[in-house]
């Protein structure tokens, strides 16, 4: 009797400290067939719950307010039939733990981001997911699966267990066919699959000029357009748009509405433009090097993702140059793109300074980390809030052009770290640490900040500094490199670009615009009020003019080859 009142006064006391969800909770038991795999499975479980089913809960997680809620856990040697149980403990976003989930009707989904062990040239054996022609997509890679989205009633605190099976996966992606104009390469790359200790490929999607077949004697000058993956060539499109195409379809990001038709709109009108008698013609790529953290490499060399910028400069970029006439020298080559596509621009321009003749930064990514957006690794403690001696203050992530904040950086990170551990959630800030980061005790990179708290490790920051940091090496290497950059920067910005990227382009300009041996005799130009991505028109919205990279840095380029190409250079056969 009294082992019975102690044991009673005991649950008690639990229930007066952690209530009663210390006792009766919630929790998700997930499996998979064996008809979906009779391996035993590696990667990260995720559990979505959304609020409605206007799509999938996969579909509808987001940095914004109008985010899904996902739960995330490791998984390895998973076995068929076998129950992987989801509760409490599972790391969650925005809400953390599935005990704090409000009580409600919800639409849940499972799914599984299959991870592959590699074994690298490091030394080091890792697990991440590899791409598989999706462009790093956990949402849509194939392999990947997944459950039926099941309607459900959750009260976290009341003792209920509910099933998911995993029946489901992602179909393989069919490669898009050749066509007169589009062709697409793709090869093996010796020196990404030693690094990777297996096959590892690099692609590329070609825009043939105009006369192509015609005029065999011609040879080309090529224009890179960096960016995120791109399945297709985007926004060439031979036919008119399609008559029957709705207009009602509504643009979230620009605030309007019919912009599918404006795409197609624009596309056919580039058409027009390289098919007409007065364009000069180029070869135009747009490369696929999707990796096991993003579905970008950033086009430079790293220590956790491998040789990407020797790889692309001297196995794809002759194998491309060879194959369609390209001229194969450094004064005949351009590089363009934005945001992630504008970093790389700038950055392999300053890293293969012979081999570019120009490049055009749009809205890059962070090119000086004295502004990493709202954070200076080097003086900040905390990458999540400004802290004073009684208060703290979270720091924005993104915002609108009136400067209204739609989630903070933690948030950001957060929906990172329950996607996947160690760097692998396939998101901006993960790939980051990969691209910048040296290499960790663990083989995984080395985080510039504690994913939980925010707090900075400044030894990271320092090789960031020294190997990545564009605004620190134009300074530092200046007198080297400066004569060979002479006219050959080109950058551009909204002044309220989403993601405070404008401020890492003001620190660059500061140094730019200020320098005296050699000067620079480049340009950088901002919009007023503009957003991410303005791309350097300021007479048209940039829901146009981003559907004009290929051609709107033409008179530029033009410009640049007549006043910088050497003596004897082809400037003929590729202007009929």
């Amino acid at each position: 009797m009294k082992k019975y009142l102690f044991k009673l006064l005991v649950i008690n006391v639990l229930i007066a400290l952690f209530g009663v969800s210390a006792f009766a909770q919630t929790k998700f038991e997930i499996t998979f067939p064996a008809e979906r795999s009779k391996a035993n499975l590696d990667g990260r479980l995720l559990l979505f719950i959304a609020t409605d089913n206007k799509s999938e809960p996969r579909f509808q997680l987001a940095d914004e307010i109008k985010t899904a809620q996902v739960f995330g856990v490791d998984v390895d040697g998973w076995k068929p039939a076998q129950v992987m149980t989801m509760n409490e403990k599972a790391f969650g976003y925005p809400v953390r733990s599935l005990k704090n989930l409000p009580a409600g009707k919800y639409y849940v989904q499972a799914l599984l981001h299959k991870y592959e062990t590699f074994k690298r040239s490091d030394g080091h054996t890792v697990k991440l997911p590899m791409d598989r022609g999706e462009g790093q997509n956990f949402r849509t890679a194939p392999g990947n699966i997944y459950s039926e989205v099941m309607e459900v009633e959750i009260n976290p605190t009341a003792s209920k267990t509910i099933t998911l099976a995993l029946t489901k996966e992602n179909p393989p992606i069919t490669p898009p066919a050749d066509t007169k104009y589009v062709k697409h390469i793709k090869i093996r790359s010796e020196k990404l699959s030693k690094f990777w200790g297996r096959d590892m490929y690099l692609g590329a999607n070609i825009l043939l000029p105009h006369g192509f077949d015609e005029h065999p004697e011609a040879r080309y000058p090529l224009m890179i357009y960096h960016g995120h993956f791109p399945a297709d060539f985007g926004g060439f499109r031979e036919t008119p748009p399609d008559p029957n195409l709705k207009t009602d379809d509504y643009s979230e990001r620009f605030k309007i509405y019919g912009y599918k038709k404006m795409e197609q709109e624009e596309a056919h009108n580039f058409y027009k433009m390289w098919t007409s008698k007065d364009m000069p013609r180029y070869l135009v790529i747009e490369i696929q090097h999707a990796n096991p953290f993003y579905d970008d490499s950033y086009a430079v060399n790293s220590a956790n993702i491998g040789p990407y910028g020797d790889a692309i400069m001297y196995e794809l970029l002759p194998q491309i140059e060879k194959q369609f006439r390209g001229i194969g020298q450094g004064w005949a080559r351009f590089t363009y793109g934005g945001s992630t596509g504008g970093w790389e621009a700038l950055a392999v321009q300053m890293f293969y300074p012979d081999e570019f003749n120009g490049c055009f930064a749009a809205c890059p990514d962070p090119i000086d980390f004295r502004a990493y957006t709202v954070v200076d690794i080097y003086k900040d403690k905390n990458a999540y809030y400004q802290e004073g001696a009684f208060k703290k203050v979270p720091r924005p992530g993104k915002r609108d052009y009136l400067g209204h904040v739609a989630c903070t950086l933690e948030d950001a990170n957060m929906k990172e770290l329950a996607l996947g551990t160690k760097s692998r959630s396939g998101d901006q800030w993960d790939i980051w640490d990969a691209v910048y980061s040296p290499v960790g005790a663990d083989g995984y990179p080395k985080p510039v900040w504690n994913k939980l708290t925010g707090e900075i490790d400044k030894s990271v920051a320092e090789y960031w500094k020294q190997n990545y940091d564009l605004g620190y090496i134009l300074q530092r290497d200046w007198n080297k490199i400066g004569k060979k950059l002479q006219g050959k920067i080109h950058i551009y910005c909204g002044d309220m670009d989403n993601y405070y990227l404008n401020n890492a382009v003001y620190l660059v300009e500061d140094f730019l615009k200020n320098t005296k041996n050699p000067p620079y005799e480049g340009e950088v130009t901002y919009g007023d009020r503009a957003e991410h991505c303005w791309n350097g028109d300021p007479n048209l919205p940039n829901h146009i003019t981003r559907l004009r990279y290929n051609f709107m840095y033409l008179p530029k380029i033009l410009d640049r080859i007549q006043q910088s190409a050497p003596a004897g250079a082809d400037l003929k056969s590729w202007k009929y």
